[in-house]
């Protein structure tokens, strides 16, 4: 098994712990009135990413892709970023953060952490993590592909995110960053 292969498959198990801490969240948003919005979405999302991991997995084997340093360390250390982001979003977010757009009415917006800087800091994760995962092992097909699909759905994906927390929005002082 290549180094590359154990990153993918590391980034899988990283999956697999955000489910589990989604499911989690879930329960608890689900217990104090929290609604799912844009549910529609979700499954296109589920493939996009499983995609992503496969064609990881698949490209560089299948078309012979070399590792080349120049690409492959610097993508490496932004794949690397992106999961740092990524966590820093779940941790600040804490119990409301999910994997579904789940919003527990009345909470008022988290405006701390990444979320000081950034409305969606864990969409630029995603789209970070996307183009670079697969470019550490040359997978540009992939990473192309990934982040068109990605940049479609994420139109769809922020919408229905900010009409679900625009009345929390309405809620928030005037120039806080939701």
């Amino acid at each position: 098994m290549t180094p590359y292969a154990v990153l993918v498959l590391l980034v899988i198990a990283e999956r697999f712990a955000e489910l589990a801490v989604a499911r989690r969240n879930g329960a608890w948003s689900r217990a104090r009135g929290g609604l799912e919005h844009g549910g529609g979405h979700y499954p296109t999302m589920v493939a996009l990413h499983a995609a992503l991991l496969l064609g990881c997995l698949v490209e560089p084997w299948a078309a012979d892709r070399p590792f080349l340093p120049l690409l492959g360390w610097p993508a490496l250390v932004l794949t690397l970023a992106a999961q740092g982001l990524r966590w820093w979003c779940i941790s600040t977010l804490g119990p409301r953060w999910h994997t579904r757009v789940l919003i527990v009415p009345g909470l008022p917006l988290v405006t701390s952490g990444p979320y000081r800087y950034l409305r969606h800091p864990n969409y630029v994760a995603v789209a970070v993590e996307g183009l670079a995962l697969p470019l550490v092992h040359t997978a540009w097909v992939t990473a192309l592909g990934f982040s068109l699909l990605n940049a479609a759905l994420l139109t769809v994906r922020i919408r229905c995110e900010n009409d679900a927390l625009a009345p929390a929005r309405s809620l928030s002082s005037p120039g806080a960053a939701p």
